[in-house]
């Protein structure tokens, strides 16, 4: 029984570039803080966030996809592995912006001095 060698050479170079323009693209907004993305606000958070956060997001499922070979798995198999990762990370930034939301509008809003 024999194996043949298969070079993944260019699928490395196509994973190594999606994710390279994706953090460029990142980085560019970063520096350079568009008007339009960074003074408009959606559900209480401006939009350059929200986009910094679905990049991160398409981020972490690409080299979930790439690297862990979830591509090459059924569907339902892939599915359980990265619905409930999204889900939970969806969660957790909800979670912590409305608490950091409220611990803002606490200090504020009231006599409690900022101390840190």
């Amino acid at each position: 029984m024999s194996h043949e060698h298969v070079s993944n050479t260019s699928r490395i170079w196509k994973v190594f570039g999606i994710l390279s323009a994706v953090t460029i693209i990142e980085v560019i907004l970063g520096i350079v803080k568009p008007e339009s993305l960074h003074m408009t606000n959606i559900l209480g958070l401006n939009l350059l966030n929200w986009i910094f956060y679905a990049l991160t997001i398409f981020k972490a499922y690409y080299i979930v996809w790439a690297f862990m070979h979830i591509e090459g798995e059924k569907t339902s198999l892939r599915n359980s592995v990265v619905f409930p990762v999204v889900f939970l990370v969806l969660y957790l930034l909800f979670i912590l912006l409305t608490e950091g939301n409220y611990i803002y509008e606490v200090f504020k809003n009231s006599t409690i001095k900022w101390n840190f």
